[in-house]
């Protein structure tokens, strides 16, 4: 038998998430956004738009692999808590250029 997926009152803190319950809380925002990146607003299975997508990522600010998937669930680095789901790029952006 198999259950569906738990359903996540958002935000919550994503430091208190298992790697499985980050998973699905990304797939949360992605069906809240209706598939479009909290940051942007372009869709999620495009490019971000062209203007952030223009900005230069200093790939040594990130951990290896960072950018290989494609959507990350966005957090708040100060209070922990989710915004939802973004482009790996612009969630490079959000903390390369805005510290967040």
């Amino acid at each position: 038998m198999t259950y569906p997926a738990p359903t996540f009152d958002l935000p919550v803190n994503y430091r208190k998430l298992s790697s499985r319950d980050r998973g699905r809380v990304r797939r949360q925002y992605v069906t809240q956004q209706e598939g479009k990146c909290w940051h942007c607003g372009a869709l999620l299975v495009h490019d971000p738009r062209g203007d952030i997508k223009r900005l230069w990522i200093n790939k040594q600010l990130f951990p290896k692999g960072f950018l290989d998937h494609p959507i990350h669930l966005q957090h708040s680095h100060k209070t922990g808590m989710t915004e939802g789901a973004v482009h790996a790029h612009c969630n490079a952006v959000l903390w390369q250029y805005q510290k967040r």
